[in-house]
């Protein structure tokens, strides 16, 4: 009698584990504690990270209890920032950059945020099953135009690269930090970009193969007009448009996925707007000093290139304006 009462509550204590186990698996699909977390792993943990962020619950993810946060160059704690705010995950516009050798995925999509759709740039780092660094850029007050090439991502950023195209990680971590290189110096030798080459900030095209020569919408001190410059990759950056650029701080290409050809950096612009006359060579090859007017301001920005054939041939950007000289967050 005492054996068989001891044989039925053993079998309701295994019964129970396992359903403790399956609702942890429910709760926490990914990653396993003390695995390492493969391309496919990532994606997911990405998936299930924006879920429990529009549920406004952190428990649902594992997240490191030291885990460090920062949004909008601000840090958090979970629960805090975009975790209040979310109202419905990306559903259309999503890319996805895995790395399984660095434990980071990058992330860019347009979600809700109070019901209005914000672009967001995602950064998760893990370590032994959870997620130790948390970092979000969040782009509100999107507007018709830049709402017009959100609704789904370039074909390119979806596509493998063929076997014999691809670089490896290394090259296409050298790839992408050669962009900003080519930023900082206004050269752009100092990056491979591919002739068809296109980039799009927050939704809006600013340089590619078809776009004719055009004067910023800007003047200088004196209220004068730029003359006409080439708005290709090459030679957009070789215009020297970004002159005024003081310098470009907490740059890094921290994920790379040579399967799709995809490398994702984040960074921190600064802009003084002290720098003074700074030469612009136009589209026609004259040369003309020019000082931007405008108020001082900080950009942080994230920026998924996409590498073929060891050439950028794509860029998706999202960047957002803060006051000058703001920390970054990971200080």
């Amino acid at each position: 009698m005492r054996s068989s009462s001891y044989a039925t509550m053993l079998a309701s204590l295994i019964a129970a584990l396992i359903v403790a186990s399956a609702d942890a698996q429910q709760k926490y699909p990914t990653p396993r504690t003390g695995a390492a977390c493969d391309r496919n792993c990532l994606d997911k943990l990405v998936d299930s990270y924006l879920a429990a962020l529009v549920a406004h619950d952190p428990t649902k993810v594992r997240i490191a209890a030291n885990a460090r946060f920062v949004e909008n160059v601000t840090p958090m704690k979970p629960g805090e920032g975009l975790w209040k705010t979310a109202s419905a995950v990306p559903t259309t516009f999503k890319i996805y950059v895995p790395d399984p050798v660095s434990q980071q995925i990058g992330f860019l999509g347009v979600m809700e945020e109070s019901g209005k759709p914000a672009e967001v740039a995602v950064r998760l780092r893990v370590e032994n099953g959870e997620i130790v660094e948390i970092e979000h850029l969040v782009a509100r007050g999107l507007g018709d135009r830049n709402l017009r090439n959100l609704q789904a991502p370039r074909a390119a950023f979806l596509t493998a690269v063929p076997a014999a195209q691809r670089n490896t990680r290394d090259e296409m971590l050298k790839i992408g930090g050669s962009y900003y290189d080519a930023l900082d110096d206004s050269d752009g030798n100092l990056a491979p970009f591919g002739k068809d080459c296109e980039r799009e900030e927050n939704g809006l095209i600013t340089a590619g193969p078809g776009l004719a020569p055009a004067s910023p919408e800007s003047v200088d001190v004196e209220g004068h007009s730029p003359p006409p410059l080439a708005r290709d990759c090459f030679g957009q950056m070789s215009s020297r448009r970004f002159a005024y650029i003081d310098k470009i701080e907490n740059r890094r290409v921290f994920a790379v996925d040579p399967v799709q050809g995809l490398a994702m950096g984040l960074s921190h612009f600064r802009q003084s707007m002290k720098l003074g006359p700074q030469l612009l060579i136009a589209a026609d090859g004259s040369h003309v000093m020019w000082q931007e007017k405008r108020d001082p301001y900080d950009l942080p920005a994230a920026h998924i290139f996409k590498i073929t054939g060891g050439e950028i041939h794509e860029v998706e950007a999202l960047g957002i304006f803060v006051p000058y000289a703001s920390p970054t967050g990971w200080e």
